[in-house]
């Protein structure tokens, strides 16, 4: 069992300035048992948080790293492991959605061989029925995509092991999608239980537009099978269309001898063909610009955060 480690916490921040000051009474009581380190990575808030960050950083235990701008939370998470030296590295939300309560079980995991220790959510009552419905089909339709199953109900709360923190240091991807990059490694992993609270302060950032954006790039990180569901379906359209064809040249031509009635020329046909064949042809359009988009921001190589000011780093 481990004893003498060093516990990193990557904390993405976002315009959280009332839940800093709660987050670290109850967390820095339950992190005495350690040697550790909190890092707080602030993705360009343009609230009070840095204010509220940088009281506390007296304490040379507690770091901070500001973006330029808004990059994400996904590229604040990149930076956080990035930054982090502990051999154990959680990352949780500044929120208290996530309970530092079940810091302690997690740990505990770890130090048993667990190279992942996942936080899944038992429970989710906090959350709107649309939210625990579209997080069901979410885990759904990306797991019968993707040849690497997610596990279902895990956001980004988990410990990593140190050896998977530098596996993804190293990894090339720019667009980045953790829940995917962390399973896909194949590391020994288990789950911890735990209840979700409702946020402590403030407004969820995550709207239904970035939920969806950030759903779509999961899929397109992690399954070519979108584009093969596309040729498919340009397949089958083609089909269809040609046995229209066929219907079609034999209605005209031969008729009446195969069609007794009269053979009349209507825009009813021909408006749902093109419509059709329209929207399957956008679909597919849009399918391929999501690739191709991926490719060109991996082709850029641009940073994937700029740095504006560090603190005990």
């Amino acid at each position: 069992m481990k004893q003498d480690f060093l516990l990193s916490l990557v904390i993405p921040v976002y315009n959280e300035e009332s839940n800093i000051t709660p987050l670290l009474n109850k967390l820095l009581p339950l992190l005495k048992p350690y040697r550790y380190e909190i890092l707080f990575v602030n993705d360009g808030s343009i609230d009070e948080t840095s204010k509220e960050i940088q009281k506390h950083t007296k304490d040379k235990s507690i770091k901070y790293i500001e973006f330029n701008r808004n990059f994400g939370h996904q590229m604040a998470l990149s930076c956080g492991y990035a930054m982090a030296n502990g051999d154990a590295v959680i990352s949780m939300d500044a929120d208290l959605q996530d309970p530092p309560e079940v810091i302690g079980e997690m740990v505990e995991a770890w130090q048993k061989g667990s190279l992942i220790v996942y936080a899944q959510r038992a429970e989710r009552d906090v959350d709107s029925a649309f939210k625990r419905w579209s997080a069901r089909q979410f885990y759904n339709f990306i797991n019968s995509l993707s040849d690497t199953p997610i596990p279902r109900d895990v956001g980004d709360f988990r410990l990593l092991d140190r050896q998977v923190v530098e596996y993804l240091n190293e990894l090339p991807e720019q667009s980045r999608f953790y829940r995917g990059l962390v399973a896909w490694g194949g590391f020994p992993s288990s789950c911890i239980q735990f209840r979700r609270e409702a946020r402590f302060s403030g407004k969820t950032h995550y709207t239904f537009s970035k939920m969806a954006n950030f759903a779509l790039d999961g899929i397109t990180s992690f399954s070519t099978k979108p584009l093969r569901m596309a040729t498919l379906v340009g397949f089958w359209t083609a089909v269809i269309g040609f046995l229209g064809i066929i219907y079609a040249l034999v209605g005209r031509f031969l008729h009446p001898a195969f069609f007794p009635q009269e053979w009349v020329t209507g825009w009813t046909g021909l408006f749902v063909a093109i419509m059709f064949l329209g929207g399957i042809q956008l679909v597919t359009i849009g399918i391929i610009g999501e690739y191709i988009g991926k490719i060109y921001t991996q082709v850029q190589q641009r940073p994937r955060y700029i740095i504006k000011e560090k603190i005990n780093v």
